[in-house]
């Protein structure tokens, strides 16, 4: 960990922008100087100096939504390779989901990640325990200060961790709203999908075209889960996250434009899929962007590219869920739902941003800043004075092409595959460590830890 100079960048932070250096000492941003404010060159004489010219310098990208699939899936991805992948998409700190093997709904399962993680990933972590139907006493014995929150899944996406016991779910978010965590829900109504699988397989044989996929998971299903979980919210006093929302009704029916900085009991998170797919990328891509909840609409992707300026939209992240590819094979029945995106997020918003739906400053309050006040992350997610060094440098005009070559995540491939972008990541910064420099990967330091503090 050195201490060093970024000079010379475009930063982009807390709504503006500006040319300025950042002084890195021991991990830690030390100073913000701006443009005309000259760096003493003898206070700073044993530091690197490292020229961000024609960059862009961004606070580290946060992905709140990730499935490393470490341990137990370890065939598809691991701890190491995804995390590797994350540092080639400039984000320097993730939350991993809980449906792995074992799943992470005990302490000892939580323990077994975390070590896992200390020894083998690039970029800061974090794990959500998961509930389920009856491990509320798992729930409440957590330390707060390691876990950003509860990870519910009210869908049937989820390898046996369906909470579907009204019981269960009230008990859930009364033990979430006393100790001020986030519960991060998955909305699916379980018994609408079943129905409407039958309904189509009945038509349509045992495994349906994959484009009978989102009426299968259909708008109804995710509006009947989403206005439960917000309902229980509102009874509750608990905060809720809707997961990896998909439907413009859920936007109407829950959420309200704003313009306020100030984050709302009830959030959304879109992904990058639903924001870059509709059903007709079924035709080319085909189960390749089978996900759940399922990509809809073209309509839908236009609500939730609005929603990103608009104030309904409150965080981007992935849902990252690597499978092999063998098994994306078949239709709305037998192939896997999920994709791998880490690598590809953020180049593909900033593409966005050249495309005017949403600005470069918006992106980092979505991709960084609200991650961080949302969850009660400490330390990480601007670019402030005292804050971890967690920063990433974006250079435009930089066009490259997605290769299977350049894919850096274990399974292999991506639905990103051709797509040109503009922006390239240069550089991620995590601790103060470069884990990307000028695009080449170093592995000499492991990320760490990331705390948090509920109470903010």
């Amino acid at each position: 960990m050195g201490n060093f100079i970024i000079q010379n960048g475009i930063i982009v932070n807390e709504g503006r922008q500006f040319v300025g250096s950042l002084v890195v000492t021991n991990g830690i941003i030390a100073k913000i100087i701006t443009e005309g404010n000259g760096i003493d060159a003898g206070k700073y004489s044993n530091y690197d100096i490292y020229d961000a010219k024609d960059c862009y310098i961004l606070p580290g990208i946060i992905d709140t939504h990730v499935h490393f699939r470490e341990p137990g899936l370890t065939h598809k991805a691991d701890i190491s390779t995804e995390s590797r992948a994350a540092a080639f998409g400039g984000v320097t700190s993730y939350f991993d989901m809980p449906n792995t093997n074992p799943q992470t709904t005990t302490l000892e399962a939580l323990r077994e990640k975390q070590e896992l993680a200390r020894e083998k990933s690039l970029v800061n972590w974090s794990f959500f325990p998961g509930a389920t139907n009856d491990n509320i006493e798992f729930l409440e014995s957590m330390d707060a200060s390691e876990i950003p929150g509860i990870k519910l899944f009210m869908g049937s996406s989820t390898g046996n961790m369906l909470v579907d016991k009204y019981g269960s779910l009230i008990k859930i978010f009364q033990s979430a709203a006393k100790n001020e965590l986030v519960v991060m829900a998955h909305c699916e109504d379980t018994e609408i999908i079943n129905a409407n699988m039958k309904k189509i397989k009945e038509q349509m044989g045992d495994d349906p075209d994959v484009m009978f996929h989102p009426i299968i998971r259909s708008e109804e299903a995710c509006m009947e889960s989403s206005c439960l979980a917000a309902s229980l919210a509102r009874q509750t006093g608990a905060r809720l996250h809707i997961a990896h929302i998909s439907t413009e009704a859920e936007l109407n029916a829950i959420f309200s434009p704003t313009l306020s900085d100030d984050l709302p009991q009830i959030t959304a998170e879109a992904t990058v899929a639903h924001l870059m797919f509709d059903n007709n990328d079924y035709r080319t891509l085909g189960a390749r962007i089978k996900c759940n909840p399922a990509i809809k609409k073209s309509s839908d992707k236009d609500a939730l590219r609005k929603g990103l300026m608009n104030g309904q939209i409150s965080t981007i992240g992935t849902d990252h869920a690597p499978h092999c590819i063998e098994e994306k094979q078949g239709g709305a029945a037998k192939a896997m739902s999920g994709m791998p995106m880490i690598q590809f997020s953020l180049p593909t918003m900033l593409n966005l941003v050249d495309e005017g739906v949403l600005t470069i400053e918006k992106l980092v309050t979505l991709m960084a800043h609200n991650p961080a006040k949302l969850f009660g992350i400490v330390g990480r997610g601007f670019i402030r004075e005292g804050y971890k060094a967690d920063i990433t440098i974006v250079k435009l005009q930089s066009p490259w092409t997605v290769t299977k070559d350049c894919i850096q995540s274990k399974c292999g491939w991506s639905p990103m595959e051709g797509r040109t972008f503009n922006w390239q990541v240069r550089d991620t910064i995590c601790n103060g460590n470069f884990v990307l420099r000028n695009g080449k990967l170093s592995e000499q330091t492991k990320g760490e830890q990331i705390k948090f503090n509920h109470n903010k």
